[in-house]
């Protein structure tokens, strides 16, 4: 098995990926309703697997981004994840937080940074990019070059494929949502004939939601 589907798989066992039937779905905060909730803060409690999570950022790194003199997690769950991966590739590690600070200097980055350092951005999860291109801005407009971001998760909508378009910037996720979902169906998390629905969604994430208002 290689290390996209054995991720995929270790998310499942864990339940840092749940999914559930689509007479269930979950609400995001967004109003979004989803088949899939990801949690991946909760790979944090297993030291096997994030250390899996850690070499394979730093495959992504040193294969794509080898230029890289800097490690950048997202706040609040990407920054274990860039701190155990800086610590394996002996490289300087910082994170941006979702606002400044409302308090003492007032950062919105946090760590020693310097213009013109060249940039990876660590995310635990791509859902349609937004926090990924705020990060992206505040390292920019602080004079640190991005060369790209890594996240260990995507669902593969098209917004978030539009999104780092638009900045010019590249990604790479350690696996997918694409990636998951047979290796659900082999473990019985999902029913083969849900499949079409379920890979629908990733193509359009509002599809229940204009399910829902048809089917009221």
């Amino acid at each position: 098995m290689n290390m996209s589907k054995e991720i995929a798989k270790k998310l499942l066992e864990i339940e840092a990926v749940t999914l559930r039937n689509t007479d269930n779905l979950f609400t995001w905060a967004s109003g979004i309703k989803s088949p899939i909730y990801c949690d991946n803060r909760l790979t944090m409690g297993y030291p096997a697997i994030r250390e899996m999570i850690a070499e394979g950022f730093a495959d992504l790194i040193r294969t794509y981004y080898p230029e890289a003199d800097l490690l950048v997690g997202t706040a609040t769950a990407g920054i274990p994840h860039a701190a155990w991966t800086a610590q394996k590739m002996n490289l300087p590690m910082a994170y941006v937080r979702s606002s400044a600070k409302g308090h003492g200097k007032g950062n919105q980055i946090e760590g020693k940074v310097e213009k013109g350092q060249k940039a990876v951005v660590i995310e635990d999860l791509l859902s349609t990019g937004g926090s990924s291109m705020k990060t992206v801005q505040a390292l920019r407009e602080a004079g640190i070059g991005v060369l790209g971001v890594v996240a260990i998760f995507t669902y593969g909508f098209p917004q978030a494929e539009e999104a780092f378009q638009r900045e010019k910037i590249s990604y790479h996720t350690l696996t997918s949502y694409q990636v998951l979902l047979p290796i659900a169906v082999e473990m019985g998390f999902v029913q083969e004939q849900e499949l079409a629905l379920l890979e629908k969604w990733s193509k359009n994430p509002y599809v229940f939601n204009e399910m829902e208002k048809v089917h009221p």
